[in-house]
């Protein structure tokens, strides 16, 4: 293994989407810096499934939702870049999220701010903190929804939050153009994943609704997200900026 491997950072990477991506990504040949929120037998899963695949892993505790703690985080990655030989890493994948599932009318202040703090103010901020550390034509793609496009009925709160990170990845790429960090966005649809309870996984009404409005006729599956979350890594996609790339199979066309 050598130092001059490519290092992703994916927040929430222990599980889900995050972890899917994170073994594509090893799979390419890409060292990782993954976070996890409580989970530490996750995480040390992920670590050692992405150590089988040859590469090399680190796991660190963070909370995104706790804006304070990113100063600290940073001094983690850090430390572990250093480990590795690096001062600074690749690509990062602004991934860690929860679900909210409320009706407009329904949704209180208390829900509409977490969604904020998770899904918003920790792409914005911790980004921000990491500046110093991703290299120099390095990558960023951060994590929206096909319900930024499209509307379905409770979700009002958690699309507005992913509209508003499409937009930051606009900026995003305008301001860092100067150092040569391509910017984009990344919009799954429906997946099958454990995201808000598992719905679209477990709910055989919600999957069927899904299949039949979508061209391909499946819900999504993990792998097909973080494979394009690995193309959008690869050598050779550097040019695609400030983009918003739907991954849905065609959902409500």
């Amino acid at each position: 293994m050598t130092t001059t491997s490519t290092i992703a950072v994916i927040t929430g990477g222990s599980r889900g989407l995050g972890r899917n991506a994170a073994i594509h990504l090893a799979r390419q040949g890409t060292d990782v810096i993954l976070t996890y929120r409580g989970q530490r037998a996750e995480a040390d899963s992920a670590v050692a499934e992405i150590e089988r695949l040859g590469r090399r892993a680190a796991a660190l505790q963070l909370d995104v939702a706790d804006s304070r703690a990113f100063p600290g985080f940073a001094a983690q990655v850090e430390s572990v870049l250093a480990g590795w030989g690096r001062s600074r890493f690749d690509f990062l994948l602004n991934n860690a999220g929860i679900g909210v599932h409320a009706a407009f009318a329904d949704t209180t202040e208390e829900q509409f701010d977490e969604l904020m703090r998770v899904h918003l103010k920790a792409p914005f901020f911790l980004t921000q903190a990491l500046l110093g550390l991703i290299a120099d034509g390095g990558r960023i793609l951060n994590v929206s929804t096909g319900l930024a496009r499209f509307a379905l009925p409770g979700y009002s709160a958690y699309a507005t939050m992913k509209g508003g990170v499409e937009v930051l990845t606009r900026y995003l790429a305008k301001e860092l153009g100067p150092r040569g960090i391509s910017v984009n966005t990344l919009a799954p649809g429906a997946i099958e994943t454990d995201f808000s309870g598992g719905v679209v996984r477990d709910n055989e009404e919600v999957n069927a609704f899904v299949s039949s409005v979508t061209a391909l006729g499946r819900p999504g599956k993990p792998d097909d997200i973080g494979a394009v979350v690995a193309a959008l890594f690869a050598p050779g996609t550097g040019w695609i900026n400030a983009q918003r790339v739907e991954a849905s199979g065609g959902m409500l066309l």
